[in-house]
């Protein structure tokens, strides 16, 4: 069993940054992968990041590539996600995920998540 707790949302101006942290319970958190997703209000949830649980390996969405990046660090239990040059049409909840896989882009994929943490950009 995994518990994850975001943190590190909040208001931003465009063009700004954010750095928003997943810390997760368990002693054995490094065989997870885990995965950001974000949903628009009213929207399908939208795949943002994803890494191995060795942290070798990373994957992005188009629509973030460039400017997120995501990392973690297995001895704190913890993943990162930092957020740059923050758009309008970054503002949504995020959500992180943990589950065996090798750095999954499907939400069906993963097996625990945690309950979000709201992003939200102005113009």
């Amino acid at each position: 069993q995994v518990q994850l707790a975001e943190s590190g949302g909040g208001l931003v101006q465009a063009g700004g940054s954010l750095r928003l942290s997943c810390v997760a319970s368990g002693r054995t958190f490094s065989s997870y992968a885990v995965g950001w997703f974000r949903q628009h209000s009213g929207k399908e949830r939208e795949f943002v990041a994803a890494i191995r649980g060795s942290g070798g390996s990373t994957s992005y969405g188009d629509s973030v590539k460039g400017r997120f990046t995501i990392s973690r660090d297995n001895a704190k239990n913890t993943v990162y996600l930092q957020m740059n040059s923050l758009k309008p049409e970054d503002t949504a909840v995020y959500h992180c995920a943990a589950g065996f896989n090798l750095g999954s882009n499907r939400a069906s994929e993963y097996r625990y998540w945690g309950q979000g943490t709201q992003v939200t950009v102005s113009s």
